[in-house]
């Protein structure tokens, strides 16, 4: 019987890879959140402020922070996915262009950013 190597193996819903780089989870979630994302972007005109605010809530940030513990220490250019992700978020609840800036965007919503949330 021979034992191969796997580049990565999931675990609780974590992907880890053999260098620990988690590369490979932080590109499932951007791939599953940005797919959640165009889906509520279909139905975007038919929800309420509120109700966007709570299915962006639930299907997208349900995904940023579980296991987000485990990203602490990675480089800013790990995490910059994930933060496209939330701004994107921010910018669909409040029907808001690419151009327009995003912290203002994030305190109104009251979320946090996402190395702060790692942290």
């Amino acid at each position: 019987m021979c034992v191969t190597n796997s580049p990565a193996v999931k675990s609780l819903g974590v992907f880890l890879d053999s260098t620990l780089s988690m590369q490979t989870h932080i590109s499932f979630i951007i791939k599953t959140c940005f797919f959640h994302l165009r889906r509520i972007a279909s139905i975007r005109r038919y929800l309420t402020h509120d109700a966007c605010v709570k299915l962006v809530v639930s299907l997208i940030f349900s995904r940023l922070d579980y296991c987000n513990s485990l990203l602490a220490g990675l480089p800013a250019s790990s995490i910059h996915g994930l933060q496209r992700v939330q701004n994107a978020a921010a910018r669909l609840t409040l029907r808001k262009t690419k151009r327009d800036h995003i912290t203002p965007l994030l305190r109104s919503l009251h979320w946090l950013p996402v190395n702060t949330r790692i942290s």
